[in-house]
């Protein structure tokens, strides 16, 4: 017999969590639905308040759940995108790869003048100009994403709307033949701005995932900086790390 079975047989919440995961992983308690109320829960299970509680946090510690204030624990999607964080992918290639209806809204195009942050954050001088693409991603219909993109004109002219909904990416590549190579990534949490709850599903949401990409060519210029603002429900970040051997022990 394994520890862990003989830990849940010690421990009634590990036995609760698991049937309770069991049931959203088979759809009996289907993405977005609501879970029983810690107090049905208690009544279901025979069992204390603070034990219902340390299986809800349990649930929700391993992305089965989340928290809602005023409406209980909501089931999370567990079909989530996976975005490599040490790679370069665009939405439009996960979308085709992911079986979910997908759309891109762009919400705002424009060529301008950038500010003090912009010529920072692109190491660009006040004259140059920047095109500023604000766009929605929707899976299903939901509003998920919003990625703010700040492009350098002269490494990426030509640019028009019509190309921003389908893939900046494939514009650049395709048609203007050059090589994206690599990206810096920042990640944080934060809480949602008013633009982000005007542009996005975010009800009962409480937190949304940043994420500030700086894009480079192979030539390592710095062409791209875009913020992607992340309905945390959705997204699951990956990565593959290896250990090398550095010989010391």
């Amino acid at each position: 017999m394994t520890e862990m079975v003989i830990e849940m047989r010690n421990n009634k919440y590990l036995v609760i969590y698991e049937e309770l995961a069991q049931k959203i992983q088979e759809g009996k308690y289907p993405a977005r639905s609501i879970l029983p109320s810690e107090h049905e829960l208690t009544e279901m299970y025979s069992t204390s308040r603070e034990t219902i509680r340390k299986a809800l946090n349990l649930l929700a510690q391993n992305g089965f759940i989340q928290k809602i204030r005023g409406k209980g624990s909501m089931v999370l999607d567990l079909k989530k995108l996976q975005f490599p964080i040490s790679g370069l992918v665009s939405f439009k290639e996960l979308a085709g790869k992911m079986g979910q209806r997908a759309e891109t809204v762009v919400d705002e195009f424009s060529l301008i003048q950038p500010d003090a942050e912009k010529i920072k954050h692109l190491h660009i001088d006040k004259s140059e100009k920047v095109w500023k693409v604000f766009r929605v991603r929707k899976i299903e219909d939901e509003r998920i994403i919003l990625d703010k993109d700040f492009l350098v004109e002269k490494y990426v002219p030509g640019l028009t709307k019509e190309i921003c909904q389908s893939s900046i990416f494939a514009y650049i590549e395709g048609e203007l033949g050059k090589k994206i190579s690599f990206a810096k990534k920042e990640f944080t949490v934060e809480e949602p701005t008013a633009e982000d709850r005007r542009l996005l599903d975010m009800e009962g949401f409480h937190a949304i995932v940043v994420v500030k990409n700086y894009i480079y060519f192979d030539d390592a210029t710095l062409f791209q900086y875009t913020e992607s603002r992340h309905r945390p429900d959705k997204f699951r970040f990956v990565d593959f790390a290896r250990r090398m051997d550095s010989g010391v022990f």
